[in-house]
């Protein structure tokens, strides 16, 4: 075997381990930075489905005012409790402050829990806006999902 072939052979050799190693170590951060995904709060799938329910609420529980969420700010994950064998569905807490249409400022709190949509599939979002839980589903002042 040539000397240059022996050459390129233990290159590919040692870059092949650099790239597995690398590869490795990277995946195995990934996984820890999932862990509790801050971004998932700020998710368009799940602020969507808020601001679609909230218009419901309101047209349809009586006495509260006729307004509706324009934006989001200050979004952030205030828990994240992680699937186990105890707990068999993952739950992430966020809070934000929303605008609504009559131009005030209000807290929100709410909840995603994984594989809780229509028949297991998807991810569920729970939410109170303080101040229109008139029926106190959420215990007074949004407490449930604090």
């Amino acid at each position: 075997m040539s000397r240059f072939v022996q050459f390129a052979m233990a290159a590919i050799v040692a870059a092949g381990s650099l790239f597995s190693t690398s590869t490795v170590s990277m995946a195995a951060d990934f996984i820890v930075r999932e862990a509790a995904p801050v971004s998932l709060c700020a998710d368009q799938r799940f602020l969507k489905k808020i601001v679609h329910r909230f218009d419901y609420q309101v047209r349809h529980v009586p006495n509260l005012p006729n307004v509706g969420i324009t934006d989001f700010y200050d979004i952030h994950e205030t828990r994240y409790l992680p699937q186990a064998e105890r707990q068999p569905i993952a739950r992430l807490y966020c809070g934000a402050r929303v605008s609504l249409t009559d131009g005030n400022m209000r807290d929100i709190w709410y909840l995603i829990e994984g594989r809780m949509g229509f028949a297991g599939m998807g991810d569920n979002v729970e939410f109170c806006v303080s101040g229109f839980d008139r029926w106190f589903v959420y215990d007074g002042r949004c407490r449930v999902l604090r």
